[in-house]
């Protein structure tokens, strides 16, 4: 069979991201930094989870997906403790990887809908559509097609992944994953997963970089750009859309206030989980801190005291003697 080429145009605005963001992966000193602080890489794989998760309407938050990664109990829907574990596993496994490989990605798949999907790994055999409350927006493309229209797409992408730059192949990728909507269930997950793979394998850096949190706040449009392309035909709207998702993160993670201050990524795990919760709360005591971060009361009051003297943060109102101090980043 003829492969079928997915249909999109290149445009100006397209060379333009793609040209911005190979001028910052070369200058950026957040790709830099990813190579020197193992705290930056794994705080970025965290935001990558959470955020992908909760797309999905997964409910936990940023430090529950942290502490189940940490291995620590949490309180909380036992799916989406699961998912945690499970996307955890698969982005893991993202070094491993052939991402021109179906075998590869129906791997993945089964890693990350492990105890959940009953199918997990394999296609689906049913049809399918998107809903938006009871009202379905795109029904996909019949299950007896899924697996040739997986097998173009493959084939397209082995036979152009030297000729394409992977910002675009990958976003081309994205959508054309999405449209076919090969499994049951974890499209979505999957997919920006395996964007994340198409481009680390062309560039490393691109393994820890949180896109993924950039598409969680931009959701609406996300699936806009998926819906208006679904109308049109093409996938152009939304590889647009993708390289200005991946643009803007790398803006965000140069800008951010680790990489303003280096001495930030010096933290240990503990202490940066504790100025995450005094971020978070703006005022907070210290029973709430040990409360919310799950650490022992010791190591808190140490750390606490560490940040005071070398005025990361202090203590509010009067505090004197007072076995719940309350602190806030220092101005």
């Amino acid at each position: 069979m003829k492969i079928q080429y997915p249909p999109y145009t290149i445009t100006d605005k397209m060379l333009n991201y793609v040209s911005d963001i190979m001028k910052k992966v070369g200058e950026a000193n957040y790709f830099e930094s990813l190579n020197k602080y193992p705290n930056l890489r794994r705080k970025s794989r965290i935001k990558s989870i959470h955020s992908s998760l909760a797309i999905e309407n997964n409910q936990l938050s940023f430090f529950q997906v942290e502490d189940v990664i940490n291995g620590k109990p949490v309180i909380g829907d036992q799916k989406d403790i699961q998912e945690v574990k499970n996307a955890y596993k698969a982005y893991e496994q993202i070094d491993k990887l052939n991402p021109y490989s179906i075998e590869d990605l129906k791997k993945i798949h089964r890693i990350l809908t492990f105890l959940i999907e009953d199918d997990a790994g394999k296609f689906r055999n049913h049809g399918e559509g998107v809903y938006d409350g009871d009202i379905c927006i795109f029904t996909c493309p019949p299950h007896k097609l899924v697996p040739t229209l997986m097998d173009n797409l493959f084939n397209w992408m082995n036979e152009v992944k030297d000729k394409i730059n992977p910002l675009i192949l990958s976003s081309i990728f994205h959508y054309e994953f999405v449209f076919i909507h090969p499994f049951h269930d974890g499209n979505g997950r999957t997919a920006r997963l395996w964007q994340t793979a198409i481009l680390s394998h062309w560039e490393k850096a691109f393994k820890f970089l949180p896109i993924e949190s950039m598409i969680k706040k931009n959701q609406e449009d996300y699936y806009t750009a998926i819906q208006n392309c679904n109308n049109a035909g093409n996938s152009t709207e939304f590889i647009e859309f993708m390289l200005k998702m991946i643009n803007d993160t790398i803006d965000e993670m140069n800008n951010s206030k680790e990489m303003k201050d280096k001495s930030m990524l010096l933290l240990s795990e503990n202490e940066l989980k504790i100025l995450e919760c005094i971020k978070k709360n703006v005022i907070i005591g210290t029973k709430d801190i040990i409360e919310q971060t799950k650490i022992s009361d010791r190591t808190v009051r140490r750390i606490l005291k560490k940040f005071v003297d070398n005025k990361t943060i202090e203590s509010v109102g009067n505090t004197e003697n007072t076995p719940n101090k309350k602190y806030k980043l220092a101005e």
